[in-house]
């Protein structure tokens, strides 16, 4: 398996990744709000490939949405949770290793397709040139990405913690928030091959936790957040942890703690 992307292939098969199989109901219950403008654009005859797929949940609604699906990641951990949880769903296969090289075969897919799962590429106009010839010549891609956090619920979040923790500093070139910026997105897309370019903000509702504790605690355990407050060390963590329960308050309703999430859904043609 070749991989140039070996930081988020340490990361993927190391903490992150392990966390993100650990609790993969709650990060589809942060995400899956989102899943229906992906869905949207697919049609019954389309061979779907599922980039960033995760624990596939995407990918599963994709394969009974469209023709077939597979779902591409670098973590194992999440793929092991991608294979049990499709064990029933037909049509549906995942392999592991890095789109930016993946020995596609060349008109395999009709379109790719991707849930925050294509931000954190080492070199992005090489990683969609790959993922664009691995589509037909007719073909589309349609993912989301992660907007600015300026002004939204999880900024406020974000907000509340930095007094305490290092957050690293600088516009959004790199990193969650690496297509933030549509000018970017199109000129990487435009770099790789693609046309037809369009990025419209969507929103959905985010479930963080059954309530501010809860969320809190989750929140906390976020490879991101982890790792900052690990940085900043147990008295401020701790200040940054309290920072982030009265951040949360606002959000909590009888049932759940509910972010508004937002999102660009970011669509091309081959």
């Amino acid at each position: 398996m070749s991989i140039v992307n070996t930081g988020q292939a340490e990361a993927w098969n190391g903490y992150e990744g392990q966390h993100w199989a650990a609790h993969d109901s709650r990060y589809d219950a942060m995400n899956g709000g989102f899943n229906r403008f992906v869905l949207e654009c697919l049609r019954a005859e389309d061979r779907v490939l599922d980039i960033g797929c995760g624990n596939g949940q995407l990918t599963r609604l994709a394969a009974r949405a469209a023709r077939s699906a597979t779902g591409v990641d670098l973590s194992a951990p999440m793929l092991s949770v991608a294979r049990l949880r499709a064990a029933d769903v037909p049509h549906v296969r995942f392999e592991q290793g890095d789109a930016q090289v993946f020995p596609f075969e060349p008109g395999q897919f009709d379109i790719a397709v991707s849930r925050f799962g294509i931000m954190f590429f080492a070199d992005p106009v090489a990683a969609f040139g790959n993922i664009r010839r691995a589509l037909t010549p007719r073909g589309r891609l349609a993912f989301l990405c992660m907007t600015s956090l300026k002004g939204t619920d999880l900024g406020s979040l974000f907000d509340a913690m930095a007094p305490f923790l290092p957050w690293p500093t600088g516009g959004d070139g790199t990193g969650p928030t690496s297509f933030a910026d549509p000018t970017r997105t199109e000129e990487v897309l435009s770099g790789a091959g693609f046309r037809d370019i369009t990025c419209t903000r969507v929103e959905a509702d985010q479930i963080w936790g059954r309530d501010v504790a809860d969320a809190a605690g989750f929140i906390s355990d976020w490879g991101p957040v982890k790792y900052h407050m690990d940085l900043a060390g147990h008295e401020n963590a701790g200040k940054a942890r309290q920072a982030l329960a009265k951040a949360l308050e606002p959000f909590e309703t009888p049932d759940a703690v509910r972010l508004r999430g937002h999102a660009w859904l970011v669509q091309a043609n081959a």
